[in-house]
């Protein structure tokens, strides 16, 4: 292999990677954005999605592609219940904030526990879409589970930045999370449009889950891992940007793919982190975000 061949390999595994963080990392500044709340289970629903296509495609043989579309939305389902529990019951309190994350937090721990109660301690395997490990693109092989991974994610940014300015829920749920006591007055059901921006950021970490759940094995602790990075990649691109999340996921992916390349393997999942705090010490707001203290 040339290093042409390998440093092109690195990086579609690294956007691929980087594309995965990013879809959790749009789902925290969502709900961040629309109610001032880090929720701490966004990993969370990425480890439940995947275990939902586990028990269709494995259990009951559904094909891939519906268990993706039935998957989805039984998570959207799930982000609904889960704000219900978590969100609605502490909302109205004086200085919610850390009330509701710490609720997340203890959300994100009971769900880890019912899923390894569920379907026990050993780790799952989601047959992927394609029959075959590599194809070759222009001489360089490629796993096509990322070319898959970067495909949805460009088609799901591209329908998100079309729903929130293209239509008129879109516009609405815009309206309630800058300003929801003027949004009201203006007769937007407040609750119904926070309630969307529950499920829209529950189907954003399950969509990452089914699309990275073939390339690792599925455990209950794999939404972790994956939700420190997409944090990670959120402090970096600034916590109520959209297109920091992006930007900010690809760079974490890129760094820690190239990394573990050329530097350690074993230090792998710690290059984010040490991005992470440099982006602390040296730019806490990120590349794109505001001052977070101000809206605690």
């Amino acid at each position: 292999m040339s290093n042409f061949d390998m440093i092109a390999q690195l990086f579609v595994s690294g956007l691929a990677v980087g594309s995965i963080y990013a879809l959790v990392a749009l789902g925290y500044v969502l709900v961040y954005v629309s109610v001032n709340v880090v929720n701490f289970a966004q990993g969370d629903f990425a480890m439940i999605a995947a275990y939902f296509m586990v028990t269709l495609v494995v259990g009951l043989h559904v094909p891939w592609l519906i268990a993706l579309i039935i998957g989805i939305l039984l998570i959207g389902i799930f982000g609904f219940v889960f704000q219900l529990g978590t969100f609605q019951p502490l909302k109205n309190r004086k200085r919610a904030f850390l009330p509701i994350m710490i609720s997340t937090v203890g959300g994100s721990i009971f769900l880890e526990h019912l899923f390894l109660l569920v379907y026990g301690p050993y780790p799952q395997k989601l047959p992927g879409l394609f029959a075959v490990d590599t194809i070759n693109i222009a001489g360089v092989h490629v796993y096509p589970q990322y070319i898959l991974i970067l495909v949805v994610t460009i088609i799901m940014v591209a329908l998100l930045m079309w729903f929130f300015e293209k239509t008129m829920i879109g516009r609405q749920m815009q309206a309630t999370a800058q300003d929801p006591s003027t949004a009201r007055l203006m007769g937007i059901r407040v609750t119904l449009m926070t309630t969307l921006t529950w499920m829209i950021s529950a189907s954003l970490g399950g969509l990452a889950g089914i699309l990275i759940a073939p390339v690792f094995m599925v455990t209950t602790t794999m939404g972790s891992l994956i939700a420190l990075k997409a944090f990670a990649a959120s402090i970096v691109g600034g916590f109520s940007s959209v297109k920091g999340a992006i930007i900010g996921g690809i760079s974490i992916g890129l760094i820690e793919t190239f990394g573990a390349a050329y530097i350690s393997g074993a230090y792998r999942d710690a290059f984010a982190f040490v991005i992470l705090v440099l982006f602390l010490i040296f730019k806490p707001y990120g590349l794109f975000g505001e001052k977070v203290s101000q809206k605690v």
